[in-house]
């Protein structure tokens, strides 16, 4: 039986991922073993920070509706809590977008909540 090289599958293989580590530092860009470590820390992390970026927004609506609110004369969780009894479904990136960019209706939203 003849002996199978694998030489083609095998320079694509180290291609392709000399390919995603392009931009790399030093060797981590240019050498097979050094890119593969680098490149599997990094979808390491892309990975936790995928779900890491879903707190720090939330986090920041929350920063965001907060101030507003403050600015009405209330603080957040009177606002939730006033959102819940009004039985007003909002999520917090909606009810920031509307502290941001249009502040008359948000004003409205407060005036509904103090109202409950």
């Amino acid at each position: 039986m003849a002996k199978i090289k694998h030489s083609v599958a095998t320079r694509r293989r180290k291609k392709r991922l000399l390919k995603q580590t392009k931009g790399y530092w030093g060797d981590r860009s240019k050498q097979y073993q050094q890119a593969r470590r680098a490149l599997m820390h990094a979808l390491e992390y892309a990975y936790r920070d995928r779900r890491n970026k879903k707190r720090s927004f939330r986090s920041l609506w929350i920063a965001r509706v907060n101030a507003a609110c403050r600015q009405e004369g209330l603080t957040y969780s009177q606002f939730v809590n006033g959102m819940k009894k009004a039985k007003i479904k909002l999520d917090r990136k909606m009810i920031a977008d509307l502290a941001v960019r249009d502040s008359v209706a948000f004003k409205k939203l407060v005036e509904l909540v103090k109202a409950k």
